[in-house]
C-alpha cells in the first residue's frame, strides 16, 4: 500500500511538471505589441530613448526596465534539498519552484539560472556579472563551505541585495519559531541550552540567528557526524563550525542532550532518540528539520514528552518551518525602498514580524486554505501558515522599515503606513476599490445584524469589522454555538464587549419582534402562531424585524439558501415608505479592472420600467467606489438591428430614461463585446454615448447576467463584491453562499455605509 502511494505520488508530481506544457514558468510581455506604432516603441527606434535615459542615470533603470521587480534565482545544484549533490541541469526544476513561490507570494518576477561551475570563486565572479540584469540575487542549494565563499564574495562585490536563502531563509523562520515556542514556554533566549545537530549552512546560519537574538554562545552545543565540536577537533571542521566549538575532548550527541531546553536538527533521520528527549529540559522545544525524515518523529517525542514544542520541515505536521515564510517577503521590502544589501537589521525584523503575526487572529484566508487545522497560537502553532495574505504586508514592510533606519535604502518611503496598505491591497484584490466605501463607512458607526451569525466567515468578518471599521455588528444565533465556533477558529470574540447577540431560541424581545411581524403581516395570512414560529426559526425575518424597529441599521443575510427564499422575508417587512427590491449589482474585479454587472437575481425578467430602474440604481453605486458610471444596456439586439424580446424592452427601458436629464453616461441596446471594446462600439454604432468600455452591464434578464458573472468569476479569475441589493437604501443586503469571510467584510462596509453617502 505504502509502495501504491509512493507510486502514485511520483506519477502526479511528474505529470504537473509535464502537463499542459513543460516547466512551471513563462515570459510574458507587459505592453501591448498589436501593430507598428506598439512596434516602433517597443523596439527601434523608440527604445533607444530608453537606452539613453538609463545612460545618463543608472537609477532610472528601475523606471524604464523589470530590473527593479526582477530576482535572479542562482545555484549550481550542488545541495539540493536532500537529493544533494544532483548537478545544475537536474536541479532546475527546483529554481524553477522558488521563482513560482517568489511571484505568488510577493509578485516578484524571477529567471532561474543554473550554472556548471563549482569552483566557489568563480560562480560568484558569473553571480556578480550578472548585477546589470537584476535587482537582487537568491543564491540556492550551494554546498558548504563553498556557499559561505560564494555569498561574501558576491556581498562584498555587488551594490544589490545578495541572500543565500538556505541559510539566511531557514535562519529567519526558525528564530521566528523560537521566539514563539519560548513564549509559550516562558524562557528567555538568554538562558536556554541549545543542542544542534548538522554543521552545514543552514544549521550555522540558525545558530547565528539565535544567538543574535539572545542566546549566549557558551551554551550552544553544535554536534555532527563526527560527534561534537570541540576545540582542537580536526576531522570536518570548517571556520563555521569552529566559532561554536567547546571546550574539553571528544563527545557525542547523547553525552551533551541533558539539560537541553531547545533541540535544533537540521542534519538526518533518527538522530535524536526519544531516551533522549527524556533527558532533556522540562517542555522542550525540539526543532526537527531533516527532510523528508526529521530527525525524530514527532509522535514519538511526545510519548516521552507530550508537553513537548515541535516543528519540523513536513508539511503534515504542525510547526512546518518553510522558507516560504520569509524569502518572498523579505527581497518585497528590500526592492521596494532600494536597498543595498539584506543586513542583521532587516532580517530580524523579519523574524519579528513573522512571530507577531502567529500570535494574531488567523486570518480567513489562511483557514479557508487549511480547513480542519486548528490556527489558534500556542504548541501546534509557533509560525504561521504561508498563505496568510497578511505576511506580505507585515513582513515586507518591518523589512522595508529597517533597511530604512540602518541607512541601505536608496528610495526611502515617505509614509510607512501607507506602504503596508499597498502591499494589503496588491493581496486583497478588493482593497484599492473598497477604500472609498470603507471611508464613508467610517463617517458613522452603524449597527450591522447578520442573520447566520454562526457561520465560521460572518463569525471572522464580526472579528474583522472590530479591527478594521467603527461599525457594532449583532450576530442572531445560538449562544453556545457561537461561542464553540468562535473559540474553534481562534477568535477572540465575546457578546457584549465585541458584539450585541440575538439567540432565536430564548431572547428577551421575542415577544416583541413576534407581535412586531404579526402587526405587518396579519392581513397576508399570518396567524399569530405563525409569527412566533418564524421569529424561533427564521433568522432572516429575525433581522428584517430588527431594522424594521431601528435595532439595528442594516442587514446581511444569504451565506446559505436561496437568495429569493430570503428576499421573501425581507421585503414582506422592509418594502415600506417606497422601498422594494430595484435588482442586485454584482461588482467584478478583474486583472484589467472592475466591472460591473446587474441584475443578477431580482426581476428574472425585468419590465422597461425595472430596467430603467436598475440603470439608475447601478451608477449610484458605481459612484460609491469613486468611479465615473458608464452603463451599457445588453441584449441580443444591437442598436435595432432586431425586434427580439431583450431588444424591445431595452429600447423601451432606454427611451424611460432619455425622459428626463441623467447625471451618468448610459447606452444601448448592444451586445457586451460592444459594450466593453469602443473600437468595435465605433464600426457598429459611431454616435455612441459612452467613451471607452463601459463599466456596467445592465442585462435584460438574471440568466444573462448571472451567466456573466459566474463565468467571470471561474475562468477569468474575477474577485466578487456584492451581489449589492439596490431599492431598499442600504438597509438590506442578501449575499450568496459562495461568499467569504473577506466579502462578508467588504459587504458589512457597504451596509455600513451612511445613506447620505449612498445617494
Amino acid at each position: 500500500m505504502a509502495d501504491d502511494k509512493q507510486t502514485n505520488l511520483r506519477e502526479a508530481a511528474l505529470a504537473y511538471h509535464r502537463e499542459p506544457r513543460p516547466g512551471k514558468l513563462e515570459i510574458r510581455a507587459t505592453k501591448p505589441l498589436a501593430n507598428g506604432r506598439d512596434l516602433a516603441r517597443a523596439y527601434s527606434p523608440g527604445v533607444a530613448e530608453a537606452c539613453r535615459e538609463i545612460e545618463n542615470d543608472p537609477t532610472t533603470a528601475r523606471d524604464y526596465t523589470a530590473r527593479g521587480n526582477l530576482v535572479a534565482v542562482v545555484t549550481n545544484g550542488t545541495a539540493v534539498l536532500g537529493l544533494g549533490d544532483i548537478g545544475a541541469l537536474a536541479s532546475k526544476p527546483v529554481m524553477e519552484g522558488t521563482a513560482v513561490l517568489f511571484k505568488k507570494f510577493a509578485n516578484i518576477d524571477c529567471f532561474d539560472i543554473e550554472l556548471s561551475e563549482r569552483d566557489p570563486e568563480k560562480l560568484a565572479e558569473i553571480v556578480c556579472a550578472l548585477e546589470p540584469t537584476f535587482g537582487a540575487i537568491n543564491l540556492e542549494d550551494i554546498k558548504a563551505p563553498d556557499c559561505f565563499v560564494v555569498e561574501k564574495l558576491c556581498r562584498e562585490r555587488m551594490n544589490i541585495p545578495v541572500f543565500h536563502d538556505d541559510q539566511h531563509g531557514t535562519a529567519i523562520v526558525v528564530g521566528a519559531a523560537a521566539t514563539n515556542a519560548l513564549r509559550v514556554s516562558g524562557k528567555q533566549f538568554e538562558d536556554i541550552k541549545v543542542v544542534s545537530t548538522g554543521g552545514g549552512a543552514a544549521g550555522i546560519a540558525c545558530l547565528d540567528m539565535l544567538l543574535k537574538l539572545g542566546v549566549k554562545r557558551e551554551n550552544v552545543w553544535l554536534c555532527d557526524l563526527d560527534g561534537l565540536v570541540h576545540e582542537g577537533r580536526e576531522a570536518s571542521m570548517t571556520e563555521q563550525k569552529a566559532a561554536y566549538a567547546q571546550s574539553g575532548g571528544p563527545r557525542d550527541l547523547g553525552d551533551v542532550i541533558d539539560g537541553a531546553d531547545l533541540f535544533l536538527g537540521l542534519s538526518g533521520p533518527n538522530v535524536l532518540k526519544p531516551s533522549m528527549v527524556e533527558r532533556m529540559a522540562e517542555q522542550p522545544i525540539i526543532f526537527a528539520l531533516a527532510n523528508p525524515s526529521p530527525e525524530i518523529d514527532p509522535d514519538e517525542a511526545r510519548a516521552v514528552a507530550p508537553n513537548a514544542l515541535i516543528a519540523t520541515g513536513r508539511s503534515d505536521f504542525p510547526n512546518q518551518v518553510n522558507n516560504v515564510l520569509c524569502f518572498p517577503f523579505i527581497f518585497r521590502g528590500a526592492l521596494d525602498v532600494g536597498a543595498t544589501t539584506i543586513n542583521d537589521e532587516m532580517k530580524i525584523a523579519c523574524v519579528e514580524g513573522i512571530a507577531e503575526l502567529a500570535r494574531k487572529t488567523t486570518s480567513a484566508e489562511a483557514a479557508a486554505a487549511y480547513q480542519g487545522e486548528q490556527l489558534t497560537f500556542g504548541a501546534d502553532y509557533l509560525i504561521p501558515k504561508p498563505f496568510d495574505p497578511r505576511l506580505m504586508g507585515v513582513v515586507a514592510s518591518a523589512v522595508a522599515g529597517a533597511a530604512m533606519e540602518t541607512g541601505v535604502a536608496e528610495r526611502p518611503l515617505d509614509d510607512l503606513a501607507a506602504y503596508k496598505r499597498q502591499l494589503d491591497a496588491s493581496v486583497f484584490r478588493s482593497s484599492f476599490l473598497m477604500r472609498p466605501v470603507f471611508e464613508a463607512a467610517a463617517t458613522a458607526r452603524r449597527r450591522i445584524v447578520f442573520a447566520e451569525g454562526e457561520d465560521e466567515r460572518v463569525l471572522r468578518a464580526a472579528h474583522a469589522m472590530l479591527e478594521e471599521t467603527t461599525d457594532r455588528p449583532i450576530l442572531i444565533g445560538r449562544p453556545e454555538v457561537v461561542a464553540l465556533r468562535a473559540e474553534r477558529a481562534g477568535l477572540d470574540l465575546r457578546p457584549e464587549r465585541d458584539f450585541d447577540l440575538v439567540n432565536p431560541e430564548g431572547d428577551p424581545r421575542y415577544r416583541d419582534y413576534w407581535t412586531t411581524y404579526h402587526e405587518i403581516m396579519q392581513r397576508r395570512g399570518v396567524t399569530p402562531d405563525l409569527a412566533k414560529a418564524i421569529m424561533r426559526t427564521n433568522t432572516t425575518a429575525i433581522a428584517a424585524v430588527m431594522v424594521h424597529r431601528g435595532e439595528a441599521d442594516s442587514m446581511i443575510c444569504g451565506t446559505f439558501g436561496q437568495y429569493l427564499w430570503h428576499l421573501n422575508y425581507i421585503t414582506q417587512v422592509l418594502a415600506t415608505e417606497g422601498r422594494r427590491a430595484i435588482g442586485a449589482l454584482s461588482l467584478m474585479i478583474l486583472e484589467d479592472g472592475p466591472l460591473f454587472i446587474a441584475d443578477t437575481h431580482v426581476n428574472a425578467e425585468p419590465s422597461p420600467q425595472q430596467i430603467a430602474d436598475t440603470v439608475m440604481g447601478a451608477a449610484r453605486h458605481v459612484r460609491r467606489f469613486g468611479i465615473a458610471p458608464k452603463v451599457a444596456l445588453c441584449s441580443h439586439s444591437q442598436f435595432g438591428n432586431l425586434d427580439c424580446d431583450t431588444g424591445i424592452r431595452m429600447r423601451a427601458a432606454l427611451e424611460i430614461l432619455d425622459s428626463q436629464p441623467r447625471d451618468f453616461t448610459y447606452e444601448g441596446e448592444m451586445h457586451a463585446d460592444a459594450a466593453l471594446d469602443a473600437a468595435t462600439r465605433e464600426r457598429i454604432f459611431p454616435n455612441s454615448r459612452i467613451d471607452g468600455p463601459a463599466n456596467a452591464l445592465v442585462f435584460a434578464n438574471t440568466d444573462a447576467a448571472s451567466g456573466v458573472r459566474n463565468i467571470l468569476k471561474m475562468k477569468a479569475g474575477a474577485l466578487e463584491v456584492g451581489p449589492i441589493l439596490m431599492g431598499f437604501g442600504n438597509r438590506a443586503h442578501i449575499v450568496t453562499t459562495s461568499i467569504s469571510a473577506r466579502g462578508l467584510l467588504n459587504m458589512s462596509a457597504i451596509a455600513g455605509t451612511p445613506v447620505a453617502h449612498y445617494g
